[in-house]
């Protein structure tokens, strides 16, 4: 397996606002002097302060998509987890402030690089074009995180403090639009093959447009992006899963967020995955979680999670999430897209478009090479193959099982329940708590007290 040096980051570019008040994030004077972009050496440190702030919104994303569903369970003390392992959450939770913080710094400084990068003399045309197209790639993924969180979010495309002040929510057809619309043009200016998958490249671009087709439902376009990015030659399967669960920058690795033992979080209460879900076990798989991954099925992927017979106590079930580790382990960066993604993606595309059990290019071939991947032969456990008999609907139940083997604590399943109308049927057999209201987080309360514009437009239910 190949190894890459991660990029090294300067913490001094971790641009730090308010998660209370980030259309207007506070000291508007202090985020401003941060961000200098006059020259060419400027660049640089822009683009890393860019990446920066992105590097919140995925662990974010992971608490929201797998604890807002029944993958986790609540174990500790803290009060905004109690919320969402109760399914009682609120505009308070600080989970919910914390993820719309770093949506919009990320977006604030994408807006600030497009908006004074095309006026800075001397830039060359590889890096500018470089910059340029992390800032759209990274506002568009941040426009639909936020969509598909929040739902109707501010559309906010300038760093303009007045205007910032009072933005109402965009329709779903605009925020959609400007997505498509940064994903579009990062298209054209990120590099076909960036430094490493610490970087945004233009296939982490077709990876996120197939993503977005498949939310989308539009099938045929989700399995062209997703064939585009297997396709490539770029990226392959690793043979043995343990390498996806204990190694940062893997073969099969498009985007992940990377830290240095310098700028890891740590002990961060809403982002720290390793201390959130080994040092403290804040939070821990659910019992359904550990039976789906323990199934013949799952195969290897089994090692997402571990055992630890001296943790078994009260409602402690023992088991932990493996995929995240220290600061000074191999295994603490957060994986944005990987290959197997766009196996899945394209299986479920080609099924729901009647593609669904021929001998070659179908959904069941995709599917089978996973499986194939996750042959667990040391323990003589041979996962089964999906027969060329099934049917439409049992295969995108297969598919809905195989993308929690597969993917399982990269934040996907909340996600994947809402987009697919099953969230309702499968949360409340997980939970008599669960209502309707939780297909969105809310608007964090802070934002609606801040700005005018959002005072009586709270999601239903909160």
């Amino acid at each position: 397996m190949k190894r890459i040096f991660k990029y090294i980051v300067f913490p001094i570019l971790l641009i730090v606002v308010s998660a209370c008040d980030l259309l207007t994030p506070e000291p508007v004077d202090k985020l401003t002097d941060n961000l200098v972009l006059n020259e060419p050496s400027d660049v640089p440190q822009v683009e890393i302060g860019l990446y920066s702030a992105f590097r919140t919104i995925i662990p974010a994303t992971v608490i929201a998509g797998d604890f807002t569903a029944d993958m986790l369970l609540h174990n500790g003390t803290f009060s905004q987890y109690r919320e969402l392992g109760n399914k009682q959450i609120t505009a308070t939770n600080a989970s919910v402030a914390t993820l719309w913080g770093a949506i919009y710094n990320t977006i604030y400084i994408a807006n600030f690089i497009l908006e004074k990068l095309p006026n800075v003399p001397g830039v060359s045309t590889v890096q500018r074009n470089k910059t340029m197209g992390a800032a759209h790639f990274l506002r568009g993924y941040a426009y639909f995180t936020a969509l598909y969180t929040f739902g109707r979010v501010p559309l906010a495309l300038t760093t303009n403090i007045q205007t910032n002040l009072d933005i109402p929510r965009s329709s779903t057809e605009d925020i959609l639009q400007q997505v498509i619309d940064d994903y579009t043009a990062a298209l054209d200016e990120l590099p076909s093959t960036p430094t490493n998958a610490s970087y945004a490249g233009e296939f982490a671009v077709r990876a996120a447009f197939a993503r977005l087709y498949l939310f989308l439902g539009n099938w045929v376009q989700a399995e062209q992006y997703a064939t585009q990015v297997i396709e490539s030659g770029k990226y392959e399967l690793e043979k043995d899963f343990a390498t996806i669960v204990n190694t940062d920058l893997t073969d099969e690795s498009i985007l992940e967020v990377s830290y240095t033992i310098a700028d890891d979080p740590g002990t961060d209460g809403n982002i720290g995955l390793n201390n959130l879900f080994v040092g403290r076990r804040e939070i821990i798989p659910s019992n359904q979680a550990v039976l789906a991954l323990a199934s013949s099925e799952a195969g290897d992927r089994f090692q997402t999670i571990k055992f630890d017979v001296s943790k078994l106590k009260g409602t402690d079930n023992g088991w932990s999430v493996a995929k995240y580790g220290t600061a000074d382990a191999d295994n603490n960066d957060v994986v944005v897209f990987r290959l197997a993604e766009m196996y899945l993606i394209r299986a479920e595309a080609r099924a729901q478009q009647g593609n669904v059990s021929g001998s070659t290019s179908s959904a069941r071939t995709d599917i089978n090479i996973l499986r194939t991947r996750a042959d667990f032969e040391d323990n003589n456990n041979s996962v089964p193959l999906i027969p060329e008999s099934v049917t439409q609907s049992q295969m995108l139940k297969l598919i809905e099982q195989e993308r929690i083997y597969e993917l399982a604590y990269e934040g996907h399943r909340w996600y994947d329940l809402v987009r697919t109308n099953r969230v309702t049927q499968v949360m409340e057999a997980f939970t008599t708590n669960w209502r309707d209201a939780y297909t969105l987080w809310p608007i964090p309360l802070r934002e609606i007290q801040t700005n005018k514009a959002l005072v009586g437009d709270q999601n239903p239910g909160y």
